[in-house]
């Protein structure tokens, strides 16, 4: 164990913004591991991930929050909660954007900083701003209006633009952050790098595979839980069920005599191997629970407590 010292640093940092904006890779590149899901699809995100980060004289507890949006329905009224309750437990907010969705949409821009900017200005807590995916915008000339933009809104917030698939940007926000926590003890063991229980784990790598592996709307449709976990000292074996929530979803989760199935399965097993630490037999049904996403219960049954 490192010994604590005097000026030893650690606090609660939350990552907020609207969804795809990259803050599932920011975490995962902070960390140097993967703790949160990652797709090219919106929302993939569904409930606040934690992710540990120690260093020296600091340790930081990031929270990946769902992406901040204005749909209807439960399953949304509960991600939208989960977002606003990161900025509760948090000492200091990271808002982060997509530069380049705004450099080529402007109206987007002013669509989701509607949403956010009133309720951020009411938070007192440090406040910064990281400007995502910067690398994809060739002419950085562009980024000059959302900069103005960014400056009319929160006047006094520092603002960095941060490449998180390149790690561009990415210490020199960590440099900023760390002076803003609070003096204290580490909050967690230094070795560990999330809260997050392996079950849920487990069911967040599948859940990545199908929205890796599906199109469309579909994957927003489905729900993973793992539903019995045995292990011996060279072998764990799973078996989770996927829910869909109509019966024509079915057929196409399972795919062509099961081979999508198939494929999600061995994807995934793969990866729960690494973070199991051996090897892993995994079973995966595919069942139908209509209007899943509207069952507040079964909604919160599926969280990381559930």
């Amino acid at each position: 164990m490192t010994e604590i010292k005097n000026n030893f640093r650690s606090g609660i940092v939350a990552l907020i913004g609207p969804p795809n904006a990259g803050k599932s890779t920011l975490l995962n590149q902070i960390i140097g591991e993967k703790v949160a899901i990652v797709s090219p699809k919106p929302q993939t995100t569904r409930n606040q991930i934690t992710g540990i980060l120690t260093r020296e004289n600091v340790q930081i507890v990031f929270l990946d929050t769902p992406g901040v949006h204005q749909r209807k329905g439960k399953l949304n009224s509960l991600l939208l909660k989960a977002a606003w309750d990161g900025l509760v437990a948090a000492d200091v907010i990271v808002l982060l954007l997509d530069g380049y969705l705004y450099s080529q949409k402007p109206q987007v821009m002013e669509r989701d900083l509607g949403v956010l900017a009133n309720r951020l200005k009411k938070v007192k807590n440090p406040l910064f701003i990281a400007v995502n995916k910067v690398d994809r915008v060739k002419d950085k000339k562009i980024l000059l209006p959302l900069s103005e933009r960014l400056n009319e809104l929160f006047p006094d917030v520092e603002i960095f633009f941060i490449s998180a698939l390149n790690r561009y940007g990415i210490e020199e926000l960590l440099n900023k952050i760390v002076p803003a926590l609070p003096y204290g003890p580490p909050l967690y063991p230094e070795d560990q790098i999330s809260t997050l229980p392996l079950r849920f784990m487990v069911a967040e790598i599948i859940r990545e595979k199908l929205f890796l592996c599906l199109h469309k709307e579909l994957p927003y449709n489905l729900a993973v839980q793992v539903e019995q976990w045995e292990e011996s000292e060279t072998l764990a074996k799973i078996m989770a069920t996927i829910y869909v929530s109509r019966s024509s979803h079915k057929p196409i989760v399972i795919g062509h005599k099961g081979q999508l199935l198939k494929k999600i399965g061995q994807q995934s097993r793969l990866e729960i191997e690494e973070i199991v630490g051996k090897k892993v037999y995994l079973e995966l049904w595919v069942k139908i629970k209509p209007k899943w996403t509207e069952n507040t219960s079964f909604l919160l049954s599926l969280g990381p407590g559930g």
